[in-house]
């Protein structure tokens, strides 16, 4: 079995795919990254909070874009608050550039994009493929073909894995101050969230996975014995203590 690898920078991560299969390199694989790609950076000029031009910043200054993905986002936001009690809210959030409130959905953005995007990798026939943005991964694995292997890095060492688990369909979100510090906000106390170093989520769809980390991140260690009431989802946790901590779910080492 054959295996090529696909990268490019987009969302200002590093966005890889991995194909397995007959021909990963053939032109059907290619056509498929590409849709891939050019969708990932659609959405990036739709919902970027880093440009002036997207049309998140147009909504920010009160027009209202056209196109119908906006209010599909803005409606998943709305169930997202009500799925996770309010664990995740995107509104009054800090800027990025200026520290000032507003409207950030991007916890939920870049899970939703990936799952979209994946869309096109799902047209393909006999291949296996893992798509990761930024250490947040969705795989495929055909029935022949071995499962995905995932990592989870040890948020105080990137060089250390805490565990690998296997994942034949479906996805694992991480979220934490590992690599980007205290940039998430619990909704309660409108404070950057520290109790918690990192949180992986692994459940069917990357959208929810990766909302359900980021809100599991902002509430803090408690929110672990929420998380294991998620049908289909399982966890493990990092506090800042250092403690390990995971759902009944979740897969043994």
């Amino acid at each position: 079995m054959n295996q090529r690898a696909y990268v490019e920078q987009i969302m200002g991560l590093p966005i890889s795919l991995h194909v397995r299969g007959e021909d990963p390199d053939g032109p059907e694989v290619r056509l498929g990254a590409e849709a891939v790609f050019a969708e990932l950076r659609r959405f990036d000029a739709m919902f970027s909070p880093y440009r002036d031009d997207s049309d998140l910043a147009r909504f920010e200054r009160g027009e209202r874009p056209d196109d119908p993905l906006f209010a599909e986002m803005l409606a998943l936001c709305d169930e997202a608050r009500a799925r996770t009690g309010g664990r995740f809210d995107p509104r009054g959030l800090p800027d990025p550039r200026t520290g000032a409130p507003r409207f950030d959905p991007s916890g939920l953005v870049k899970g939703w994009a990936v799952e979209r995007s994946a869309a096109h990798l799902r047209k393909l026939r006999r291949y296996s493929w893992c798509l990761n943005a930024g250490g947040d991964v969705l795989v495929h694995a055909e029935e022949d073909h071995p499962a995905w292997r995932v990592g989870i890095e040890h948020p105080d060492d990137p060089a250390r894995l805490l565990q690998v688990i296997e994942r034949r369909t479906g996805a694992v979100a991480t979220s934490g101050t590992a690599h980007r510090g205290a940039h998430i906000v619990d909704p309660a106390t409108g404070q950057p969230a520290t109790a918690v170093r990192a949180v992986t989520v692994t459940g069917p769809q990357l959208l929810w996975a990766d909302v359900y980390a980021t809100a599991a991140a902002a509430a803090g260690p408690r929110s672990l014995e929420w998380l294991g009431t998620l049908d289909d989802h399982a966890a493990l946790l990092v506090s800042a203590s250092g403690l390990i901590q995971c759902t009944e779910a979740w897969p043994a080492p």
